[in-house]
């Protein structure tokens, strides 16, 4: 197992909790690449929080620089399941991390290759980006998800319906 699956697979253990409590399934670690150790984790807790700010991302990148004492956090990378937003791209560039490696492509909201290039813009920070790493499980349990949230929900109408008659 190369070092991109190992994190990523730690990145879905944690969507994988996510999902147990019924939140999207993302996960994120941040990693300080010299030593190797994960400095922050994170989940999607954005129902269970009530928040919108309650990325994976976001979790992980505030417990990283509680971890490591700053904001700025050099020679780190982020591993997340799901491509980042522009919010959470937006909290990449501002602590500075250098490596972003994801999963999932995300065609509604991915900030990083898919809906724009954020990284590529004219800011003061320029992450490096690798995609589709372990796209397939990274994709799978977002899918599965949401098929068991449809499912749950068609069942609810069709109960509520056969309350009414």
């Amino acid at each position: 197992m190369d070092t991109h699956e190992r994190y990523m697979r730690r990145a879905l253990e944690l969507a994988a909790i996510a999902a147990s409590e019924g939140e999207v399934p993302v996960g994120a670690v941040v990693v300080k690449k010299t030593t190797g150790e994960i400095v922050g984790e994170g989940r999607n807790r954005r129902e269970t929080a009530k928040n919108a700010l309650a990325h994976a991302e976001i979790e992980a990148i505030d417990a990283a620089c509680r971890k490591l004492g700053g904001w700025r956090l050099p020679d780190c990378a982020i591993y997340v399941t799901l491509e980042p937003c522009p919010m959470c791209c937006g909290a990449i560039i501002n602590s500075r991390i250098d490596d972003v490696i994801f999963g999932a492509s995300d065609f509604k909201s991915g900030s990083a290759v898919s809906v724009q290039r954020m990284f590529e813009l004219p800011y003061n920070w320029f992450p490096t980006v690798t995609g589709g790493v372990i796209s397939e499980e990274c994709s799978g349990i977002l899918s599965s998800f949401f098929r068991k949230l449809r499912l749950q929900r068609r069942q609810e109408k069709e109960t509520a319906g056969q309350e009414e008659n």
